[in-house]
């Protein structure tokens, strides 16, 4: 099924998020709306239409905390279903996690992130966050071990 853009709506929306790292630890933000609502997750968002992964991963950091990075480069992507209890799928995303060179300054909550800082991984597994999140962590302790 097709909407009037012509996109298909049963396809899964685009994602992104930004794993910066400074000094050992992760920015995060606490998300003030859902998927992931009152959970912490690195700063991303939906992709716009016809936007590449790459800007909308910059985008969406620079929406989120105010800080300005370069030189995105995909690390993971996951398959994102979100089930309700009746089975049925409520939501779809296909997540792709970037790096990218840390700009330096200080992060700021801003759009949909009610706080934001950084957090070392083993702060990281006492918060609340997605699967996603605990996942992705651990691909990136065996990628830069």
């Amino acid at each position: 099924m097709s909407n009037r853009h012509g996109t298909d709506v049963n396809a899964p929306a685009l994602a992104v998020s930004v794993a910066l790292k400074r000094d050992g630890k992760f920015l995060l933000v606490l998300r003030a709306n859902p998927p992931a609502q009152n959970m912490y997750a690195f700063p991303g968002g939906r992709v716009d239409a016809d936007e590449k992964l790459e800007h909308a991963a910059l985008r969406e950091l620079e929406e989120e905390t105010g800080l300005k990075a370069a030189n995105p480069r995909a690390f993971a992507t996951f398959d994102l279903g979100s089930d309700d209890p009746g089975g049925s799928v409520s939501s779809h995303f296909f997540l792709t996690v970037f790096l990218a060179d840390d700009p330096g300054g200080e992060p700021v909550a801003m759009d949909d992130a009610k706080a934001v800082g950084w957090f070392t991984p083993e702060q990281i597994r006492g918060l609340p966050v997605p699967q996603s999140m605990v996942t992705c962590m651990e691909l990136l302790a065996v990628a830069q071990s």
